[in-house]
């Protein structure tokens, strides 16, 4: 059975939270990635950021729906809003990152590496190792890996 460690790609571009935004969207272009795990100054794994976040910073603001009820106006979404401007306005990786990252280790079956990519929406996955990131996996990966798989 395969493992994320058979899988993985170990040379592992990163970036840090201070990273511009356009220094992100270069990178990204030049290396022809979808994203990157987001790193501190320790090594340690404190984010991902990827094309979503970008395409998201320049996406309409969607204002929140009002509704009046009695005599009370109600606005439907707005806890949403402020965290939209937040990113839309972001000149740095720290501010448009994703900071609750889905990991797995290289121990992570292939099997439950697509499970998770499948179930949660997540195309990139970190693999850690005491917090250090020591591979990716994209979907590319599970799916050569599949095919290889199949053809034997």
């Amino acid at each position: 059975m395969l493992k994320a460690r058979d899988i993985m790609t170990r040379d592992v571009i990163t970036v840090r939270p201070e990273t511009t935004v356009e220094e992100l969207a270069r990178l990204l272009i030049e290396h022809k990635i979808s994203g990157t795990p987001v790193i501190d100054k320790d090594g340690r794994l404190v984010g991902i950021v990827t094309e979503n976040d970008l395409i998201t910073q320049n996406k309409r603001l969607h204002i929140p729906t009002i509704i009046r009820l009695f005599d009370a106006y109600i606005m439907l979404g707005s806890g949403r809003m402020e965290e939209e401007i937040k990113k839309m306005a972001a000149t740095t990786v720290g501010e448009i990152c994703t900071r609750d990252v889905v990991t797995v280790t290289e121990d992570t079956s292939i099997e439950e590496i697509a499970t998770i990519m499948s179930e949660r929406h997540i195309h990139l996955l970190p693999v850690v190792r005491d917090e250090r990131v020591v591979g990716i996996i994209g979907k590319a990966d599970v799916v050569g890996a599949m095919t290889r798989e199949a053809s034997k």
